[in-house]
Order: C-alpha cells, then structure tokens, then sequence
C-alpha cells in the first residue's frame, strides 16, 4: 500500500516552494484563510495537498517529476 499525504506541513511546502520556513508558514496561512472564509475546515501549519496544487497553477506532484 502506498501512502501519500493529504494534509502538507511547511517542510512540506518549504521543499516544494523552494522557499524558507518562515515563507511557507505565510503561504500556508494565507490558503488557510481563503479556506476558512470558504466555510471548510482548516488546521493550523498545514494545508490540504490538491488545494495547494491547485492554486499553484494546476502543478501537480507527478507532473513535475517528468
């Protein structure tokens, strides 16, 4: 069984930005608001994985790879 994660931290996002912890915590807050404001539920330091591939301009983990 292969486990891939639904919810990322900023490690997370610091890896797949290319960018500080400190930049991922803001990217991560940021979404986070947008989803609240949306009505979902959020939790805090992290964000769901297809949300923040979405917003990144449809970039996807297994597209980026090839």
């Amino acid at each position: 069984m292969i486990y891939e994660k639904y919810l990322l931290d900023v490690n997370d996002v610091g890896m797949l930005l290319h960018c500080s912890n400190s930049h991922a915590y803001r990217v991560i807050r940021d979404l986070n608001k947008e989803l609240a404001k949306g009505g979902y539920l959020v939790v805090a330091g992290k964000i769901p994985k297809a949300y923040l591939e979405q917003k990144l301009f449809g970039l996807k983990e297994s597209e980026k790879e090839n």
